[in-house]
């Protein structure tokens, strides 16, 4: 980054590349400088993540029919000045706004919005799916009243809600209900706001309407995963029953393998609900940073924006935490039953084992006694034999005249012979026993 006359604003030191970008985001986004009478209209499309460059190049469309400048590729946002109505584009997470501005007053509020000024045929294809709509009406207070009978006209007057706002510089009335065209429509009297004020004040209520419906997208998806919920609740407690009372071990075994089914279904369902009710957790603290910024004091007779919101809002943004948290609680507890049952089985593998080896040990034991008795068995067979070739040898040679004793040779013979085989059984023993050890 450099100075008004190029030199660098922080000689020597080597700046970080994200730091000019990050100085500019808070500034990326500046509130309109609005003054009454005024008419505005917004737009919420669901997008999902990926629309970014379908929106550009319909914003770039419109920007060809009217010869302006389009948005280059990477913009988030894009602001549209023509002599009849100003467009403003944002691209967010997973959803996109745009809305127009026309100066100028009406006869009656809401008797000629916003939108009209807009091409029809541009705007019915507008990529994504239509989530939120509001009409604004911004008026000069005494230019209508504020009586709550009066502006009752242009609302339900059962639930209809308006407070003063901005340190009582103006005062906003809606009932949050969709008018015969389908949008929220937004009354906001103009005290003694100033410019920069209304911008403010008129870009709060509409993010609050825009964050509202976005965090009650978690609400039917909590609705429907409820009775999944309650049905993986009691079968894991039909589980856990057959686990205090399951002894053999295919048993177990049988029972870990429900568990982990059953595991596998609940992170499933975390993995398709996670981001869902996250983003309902983020919006609704969205939702109510914006009614706090709006600084509400009470009219007498009619609910604040803030205390409507916790009527209808708070109710369905509490049901998806609960259902969060009931996941989050069956997983747990799936978690923990598995690893109790994975315990008891390797414990009980571990004494299978054990008892195995001690059989095979017994059994090893036995047939070094029985090679042992073989070997003894070996020995005495194979020396009485030699001693037997040894005496007929020496009878040979006393018949052919040598003067020699073939008994008592014989019987000398004996030991030397019965020594001499035990060695070479041994020597046997130890020269198969190296081989089957695999030494050399």
């Amino acid at each position: 980054m450099a100075t008004a006359d190029g030199t660098a604003a922080t000689p020597g030191i080597r700046e970080h590349p994200l730091r000019e970008s990050l100085l500019h985001e808070a500034h990326a986004r500046p509130f309109e400088s609005l003054s009454a009478p005024l008419r505005v209209s917004h737009l919420v499309v669901h997008t999902g993540t990926s629309g970014r460059a379908e929106e550009l190049a319909h914003v770039a469309e419109l920007c060809r029919e009217l010869r302006v400048e389009a948005p280059g590729a990477e913009a988030g946002h894009f602001t549209l000045e023509t002599e009849h109505f100003r467009l403003r584009w944002e691209r967010h997470t997973e959803f996109s706004t745009y809305t127009v501005f026309v100066a100028g007053g009406e006869s009656e509020p809401f008797a000629s919005p916003a939108l009209g000024a807009m091409p029809r045929r541009w705007l019915s294809g507008v990529p994504g799916e239509l989530l939120a709509a509001v009409h604004v009406s911004l008026l000069r207070a005494e230019d209508i009243g504020e009586s709550p009978s009066i502006i009752a006209r242009y609302f339900r007057e059962d639930s209809m809600a308006g407070s003063r706002c901005a340190g009582d510089a103006a005062s906003v009335w809606t009932d949050f209900l969709a008018d015969r065209d389908g949008f929220i429509r937004v009354l906001v009297l103009d005290r003694s706001l100033s410019a920069p004020q209304a911008g403010r004040l008129v870009q709060r209520l509409l993010e609050i309407e825009t964050y509202r419906l976005m965090a009650l997208l978690g609400f039917p998806l909590a609705r429907r995963l409820s009775p999944d919920i309650t049905e993986m609740e009691t079968q894991l407690g039909t589980l856990m029953d057959r686990l205090s009372s399951v002894a053999a071990l295919d048993d177990e075994r049988n029972l870990l393998s429900s568990l982990s089914a059953l595991s596998a279904r609940v992170e499933q369902l975390m993995a398709q609900t996670n981001f869902r009710f996250s983003a309902t957790a983020a919006y609704g603290t969205l939702v109510r940073r914006r009614l706090a910024a709006l600084r509400e004091r009470r009219i007498e007779g009619v609910s604040t924006l803030d205390e409507f919101m916790e009527r209808r809002l708070a109710p369905a943004l509490d049901t998806c935490v609960h259902m969060s948290d009931r996941l989050e609680r069956v997983s747990r507890r799936v978690s923990r039953a598995a690893n109790l049952l994975r315990t008891r089985v390797d414990v009980a593998l571990e004494a299978q084992n054990r008892d195995l080896l001690e059989s095979m040990n017994r059994r090893a034991r036995l047939q070094l006694r029985l090679q042992e008795t073989v070997e003894g068995l070996s020995v005495v067979i194979l020396s009485y034999y030699s001693v037997s070739l040894i005496g007929y040898a020496l009878r040979g040679a006393a018949a052919a005249g040598l003067n020699i004793r073939p008994d008592v040779y014989t019987a000398l013979s004996i030991p030397v012979v019965a020594g001499v085989v035990a060695l070479g059984v041994r020597e046997v023993r130890r020269r198969v026993t190296r081989a089957d050890g695999g030494l050399p």
